[in-house]
């Protein structure tokens, strides 16, 4: 290295040491470095005391234990929370005695000799009524005696059922005990104390209906 001052010059060595320890270069693109050994294990046997069992998590795997009772969190239908609710006002709750009294139906063996009776009484179906009609006008026609009146029969229909008790023409009276409302039959045991005629609260709506080729009925009747 130079330098001038004015009509003179000066040179000047200028030394440098390098140290290749100091300065490191990057290591190139692609280059493969030696991967150190891992020591593999040894396979272990199963045990078969406590066999392994992976769990799915898949649609419908192994999510939760099986066979747990999940039927606290179902969103149960409407009807069903009504009944339930129901029930739970029923147990506290001081509940008249007009109402608790259709709780009380008759018996499995009771009921199974009051309907055996009944049977012997069912309405006639309409093509039964058709055919009847149809035997009594030709008999008609041709002069004969006509054949004898419709037997003795189950009367239903509330209006109807009420008419014959108020009339005293009802032998047996029969109340389902799951008319919902409650109220279209709650005064019916206290008109048939009042014109001693005897009744029965039996289950259920549906089996009262079988007898008249109904789907329910509320209430049923025999006369004499």
């Amino acid at each position: 290295c130079s330098l001038i001052f004015g009509h003179k010059t000066y040179t000047a060595v200028v030394t440098s040491t390098f140290s290749p320890s100091v300065f490191t270069m990057a290591p190139k693109k692609g280059s493969k470095t030696a991967k150190k050994a891992v020591p593999t294990k040894a396979p272990t046997k199963a045990d078969p005391l406590f066999p392994s069992r992976p769990r799915s998590f898949n649609v419908g795997g192994a999510i939760r234990p099986a066979g747990r009772d999940l039927s606290r969190f179902v969103r149960w239908p409407k009807y069903v929370r009504i009944q339930r609710q129901r029930a739970v006002l029923y147990q506290r709750l001081k509940v008249p005695p007009s109402i608790n009294q259709f709780t009380k139906a008759i018996g499995k063996n009771e009921a199974a000799s009051v309907f055996n009776l009944l049977n012997k009484y069912r309405p006639e179906t309409a093509a039964a009524k058709k055919q009847r009609i149809k035997e009594t006008a030709a008999a008609v026609a041709a002069g004969k005696e006509a054949p004898a009146k419709v037997p003795h029969q189950i009367k239903f229909g509330l209006k109807h059922v009420t008419t014959l008790i108020e009339e005293k023409k009802a032998q047996l009276v029969l109340i389902a005990c799951d008319v919902d409302p409650i109220e279209l039959v709650l005064w019916l045991p206290a008109l048939c104390r009042k014109m001693d005629v005897p009744f029965l609260i039996v289950k259920d709506k549906a089996r009262l209906g079988t007898l008249v080729h109904q789907k329910t009925a509320a209430a049923v009747c025999l006369t004499g």
